[in-house]
């Protein structure tokens, strides 16, 4: 079992699609997904560690890679083959995934 977060961080890159409210969804692997709904985390940024908001956590469901679709793609603020690519430099070679759906507040 993986160990329960306490926070979560994102790259740099996506804190304005978060902060916007257009960014919905993180994908993670089995290390982060120790989150449950209602939860309520921090969130910095990967680089520097620069809190920049909090979440809520609505559901976490596993998916597989293979399954994604537009809609996670739309939640992530971006297409689908965009959203592949992100995954596989972040977690190369993974299969299974978990969708952590959040809400800004």
């Amino acid at each position: 079992m993986c160990q329960p977060l306490t926070e979560i961080t994102f790259f740099e890159r996506f804190e304005a699609d978060i902060l916007h409210g257009v960014k919905t969804i993180t994908l993670r692997d089995k290390s982060e997904s120790g989150v449950y709904p209602g939860q309520v985390l921090p969130v910095a940024t990967f680089e520097q560690q620069r809190h920049f908001c909090n979440i809520e956590v609505l559901a976490i469901t596993p998916i597989a890679f293979s399954a994604l679709t537009e809609l996670e793609a739309a939640q992530e603020n971006m297409t689908l083959s965009q959203l592949q690519q992100v995954i596989q430099q972040i977690y190369p070679g993974i299969t299974e995934l978990y969708k952590i759906s959040f809400r800004l507040i």
